[in-house]
């Protein structure tokens, strides 16, 4: 990966002009056609599956008057007076009339209807009229919204007070506020401290904003097809800023650093992405596959948001590793910190000299008594997740934000009916197998109307088919207390006994009966989850560190951290500690918080934990020294990490006091989880657990390290093929090889040295296997054991791909197929390797190939007039059987030169008649002068050498020999 990366990253510095503008036409595709399709937000809480949801879904079918949205005008006398009053009662009448005029409403229920429920207060001072549309939430555009609101006016002209709720006035829009904007200022000051330089410091702000930007606009193209939460584009938002800028912020950092050491811009960028950028894809991906894991849950409105969300980091990583370079490539030698600066002083710091910094003096400190703060880090988060215990989850009510007209009546119906009729539960009844109807459910409502906390059961209302009943259900409790959680447990446990009674069965659904179901589904994943989390965490540290107690630690902090956060989350959300200071209601905790904190800390986690380990694993693996390891590790990470986990803080903590309620808890929470898993865990505990493991946080069993795949996180293989690179580079040549060692560990053949130039000749002489393994592995289909070994000045075994691209097999059939011919085998070679563009293979391509392997063998039997007028007479049909030895050779050369290799590897039986000195001169013939030729041959067969045309290019020889067979020997 780092390869590829170095790749991306030089690329981008060298075209960043072109990268650029994609990135500009990109972002405005994407935001223009989110905005242009018009895509609206809904907070649409279904979860399949589940007894409310079945419910809803059959009323839907049964009860279609029940399956619009709906609304409440909520109407309150003044103090002293009565809904009951003529003049009052006359607005209330009139509004009616008005809202069944307005378009859209499919009906209207006032108070004093025939079939009104309960709907006016037991001191008569507060009333509603229920609403209903004929379409969805998504269908009730604000025109009719406004038509609705406006007959208030009605009731407001005869002293009445007058606020709308219900599900269809949810503010479902999105967008950032002062607070919000303070947070990213607060994220410029960081960086600004942290590089010295508004220029460097503006950088990892303008990637994070244009990577909000397009996932933004692609979210919003989703919300035009699929049901979108207004939460959802918030989320995405918050984590998107907060990692675009640590992601580009790590990348930036290492090519300050390296410019002031004095490596050449191009270099430093390029390494830069190859290295901190590889640490960049590796915690990306691990925050993407978190959120990507919230889909196992199977609720579909937290599955789009952990979708969403990862769509916002996996464009934060593309635009740390693409865009980011090419601002580099813009601004040059002008991002180089000036000599005498703290930034370039700290770039070229000895670990032991000058003065120390603060993260080499945090570590000293750290390191003089592990254990206690080891003890320490654990007691303070252990205290902090005690408030955990008592965590009540549930979904937000409908209350509407301070000052809306939902909130105000959602206040209303509360003060004037009780907190219970903000909730109402519906009961629905199969009457499929009863004869009295109505006699049945008035004795179904009694017995629900006994259940505790119970305020009022409706009467039971048949559908048209008469084949389900509805009956309402109000608790004395609000929706989203624990006593409403009971009664809905409640009755479900009733619902056995009445359908043995009366023989109908109930379900109980509604909103409230919802956001319970919901809940505890999230609470019965939330430790599935975890452990999934953590066990992804283990594998994946695993592989990059190759040790154990390092991927165990850090999943013991991730948790920690975890349901630290969480614990303080609940004290103050839950609990109400401080919640005047923070603008927050107390009450339950969200209840899909907790697993979403659990997906997006995880990623951050494992990034602090890559940027600090990976340092002291570097270190530890030249000197085997843990303690110095730790210290280096840690003084050199120390800084970036800290502005990292600082804006990240700042960002998401910018969300908390006037952000909307849903997202105004996870941001706390993810704000808290990152404080404590960055200052606590990574830079406390981290280091204290390391020092106590000594060498043994390093050790890892032989049997798992063989079996391991090597993720080359720190680039150590990059630097290496960059040596090699240069190495080629000083030597101009087709082939290089330098001491290499070819075939296995077990079984080495070599080393060996040869140096051949463009268009020369190299000959690969001894036993089938030997010449046969040295040859593929010159072709890039192996790599070699050990050793230098380049081809067209590109390394091996970095650079195979590429060399395979450029190297053709001439693969010479002993026995050709019958009735196969010589066009079918050119243009089998040419449509295995055509461009994806290409439709199918040119016939003149074909016949030209064809013809020039005639001319060849006629070439090369100049001596042999009846061979020569053969070889005239070769043409596409020939058969392939019908062909000698050497013609075979020279057509499956023919069939390897049409895909416009640079090399061409061919390798003859070990029969000396089948180099005879006419195969030379046509190949001599047909293979270009700037094409080198790779020959395979047995001991006894003749040299290219008796070709003049193949000697003056150059030939060399190899005689490879297995070490085992020489010893034998």
């Amino acid at each position: 990966m780092a390869l590829l990366l170095h790749r991306i990253g030089r690329f981008a510095y060298r075209r960043a002009w072109l990268v650029i503008v994609a990135w500009v036409l990109a972002l405005g595709a994407l935001l223009g056609a989110g905005l242009g399709l018009g895509g609206q937000l809904q907070d649409s809480f279904a979860i399949p599956g589940t007894e409310s949801q079945t419910a809803i879904d059959q009323l839907a079918a049964v009860f279609p008057q029940t399956a619009g949205a709906s609304a409440k005008a909520v109407i309150e006398a003044p103090e002293g007076d009565t809904v009951e009053s003529a003049d009052a009662r006359a607005a209330i009448e009139d509004m009616e009339a008005e809202l069944e005029d307005v378009d859209g409403v499919a009906s209207v229920l006032g108070p004093f209807d025939e079939y009104a429920g309960d709907q006016i207060s037991g001191d008569e001072r507060t009333a509603y009229i229920q609403i209903t549309f004929d379409g969805q939430v998504t269908d009730v555009t604000p025109e009719m919204l406004d038509a609705v609101t406006a007959t208030g006016a009605i009731g407001e002209e005869a002293g009445l007070a007058v606020a709308f709720g219900g599900d269809v006035f949810q503010e479902t829009s999105f967008g950032l506020t002062i607070t919000e904007v303070f947070g990213v200022l607060f994220a410029a000051v960081v960086l600004i401290i942290t590089f010295g330089s508004l220029l460097a410091a503006g950088m990892p702000l303008l990637t994070a904003l244009v990577g909000v930007g397009a996932a933004s606009g692609g979210i919003l193209i989703v919300a035009s097809f699929a049901t979108v939460s207004s939460t959802a584009p918030m989320l995405a938002v918050m984590i998107g800023l907060a990692v675009g800028i640590d992601y580009a912020l790590f990348i930036l950092s290492r090519h300050r650093n390296q410019l002031a050491r004095g490596q050449d811009p191009e270099d430093s960028a390029a390494e830069a992405v190859a290295t901190a950028g590889g640490a960049v894809v590796f915690a990306g991906l691990t925050v993407i596959i978190a959120l990507l894991g919230l889909l196992v849950v199977g609720i579909p409105f937290l599955s789009v948001m952990g979708v969403g969300a990862a769509f916002a980091v996996l464009i934060a990583v593309i635009g740390a590793v693409t865009l980011l370079p090419a601002l580099l490539g813009v601004f040059g030698k002008r991002l180089a910190p000036k000599p005498g600066s703290r930034a370039h002083r700290r770039a070229n710091a000895a670990d032991d000299g000058g003065k120390p910094t603060m993260g080499r003096r945090w570590v000293d400190l750290v390191l003089k008594a592990p254990v206690v703060f080891v003890v320490l880090v654990m007691g303070l988060l252990g205290a902090a997740a005690i408030p955990a215990a008592s965590l009540d989850l549930n979904l937000p009510n409908n209350a509407g934000t301070p000052g809306s007209t939902q909130r105000e009546a959602y206040e209303m119906i509360e003060s004037g009916f009780g907190p219970g009729y903000n909730g109402p539960l519906i009961v629905t009844v199969d009457i499929t197998q009863t004869t009295d109807i109505f006699d049945d459910l008035d004795a179904i409502g009694a017995r629900l109307g006994e259940l505790d906390d119970v305020a009022y059961v409706g009467e039971g209302l048949p559908n048209e088919t008469v084949d389900t009943a509805i009956i309402q259900v109000v608790p004395e409790s609000a929706p989203d207390t624990p006593e409403t959680k009971a009664l809905v447990e409640e009755i479900r446990e009733l619902a056995p006994s009445i359908e043995e009674e009366f023989g109908t069965a109930i379900a109980v659904t509604g909103y409230t009966a919802v956001a319970i179901d919901i809940s505890n589904r999230l609470a019965d994943a939330l430790i599935p989850f975890a452990l999934i989390v953590v066990g992804l965490s283990i594998v994946l540290l695993l592989m990059v560190f190759r040790s154990v107690f390092v991927p165990i630690k850090a999943a013991l902090g991730f948790l920690l951290s975890a349901f630290g956060a969480i614990g303080v989350t609940v004290a103050i959300f839950q609990w109400g500690w401080f919640a005047e200071l923070l603008h927050v209601e107390p009450g339950p905790i969200l209840s899909f918080l907790p697993i979403l904190l659990m997906a997006v800390l995880f990623g951050l986690a494992m990034d602090y934990e890559v940027f600090l380990v990976s340092g002291m694993r570097e270190e530890y693996v030249k000197t085997k020294e843990p303690r110095t390891s730790i210290v280096h590790g840690f003084q050199h990470a120390a800084r970036v990490v800290t502005a990292a986990a600082l804006i990240m803080f700042f960002v998401f903590f910018a969300f908390v006091p006037e952000g909307s309620g849903v997202i105004k808890g996870i941001a706390f929470a993810l704000a808290i989880g990152v404080a404590f898993d960055a200052f606590l865990v990574r830079m406390t505990l981290v280091p204290a657990a390391m020092a106590l493991a000594g060498k043994a946080a390093w050790w890892l069993p032989a049997w798992l390290a063989k079996r391991l795949p090597d993720v080359d996180i720190e680039g150590e293989g990059l630097r290496a093929h960059l040596e090699q690179e240069e190495w080629a580079a000083a030597r101009p040549a087709a082939i290089n090889v330098d001491d290499a060692v070819f075939g296995l560990a077990e079984r080495p053949i070599g080393p060996l040295s040869v140096e051949v130039p463009a268009g020369g000749v190299l000959v690969v002489r001894g036993d089938a296997v030997e010449r046969r393994v040295v040859a593929a592995t010159l072709a890039g289909r192996l790599a070699p054991v050990s050793g230098r070994v380049a081809v067209e000045g590109t390394p091996l075994p970095t650079g195979q791909g590429r060399v395979m691209r450029h190297v053709a097999m001439a693969e010479v059939a002993a026995n050709a197929p019958t009735g196969t011919t010589v066009g079918e085998l050119i243009t089998a070679r040419l449509d295995a390797t055509r461009p994806w563009y290409r439709l199918g293979v040119s016939a003149s391509q074909v016949r030209d190939w064809t013809e020039r392997a005639a001319r060849a063998l006629a070439t090369g039997a100049q001596a042999d007039p009846p061979a020569r007028a053969a070889a005239l007479r070769f043409d596409v049909d020939t058969p392939l059987a019908s062909l000698g030895a050497e013609a075979r050779t020279v057509v499956a050369v023919a069939a390897a030169l049409a895909e416009r290799p640079r090399l061409v590897v061919l390798d003859l039986d070990d029969d000396p008649s089948g180099a005879s000195a006419e195969l030379w001169s046509a190949l001599a013939a047909i293979v270009p002068a700037s094409v080198t030729l790779i020959v395979g041959l047995g001991a006894a067969a003749s040299s290219p050498e008796v070709s003049p045309a193949l000697a003056a290019r150059g030939i060399r020889t190899l005689e490879p020999v297995s070490r085992s067979l020489e010893a034998h020997r």
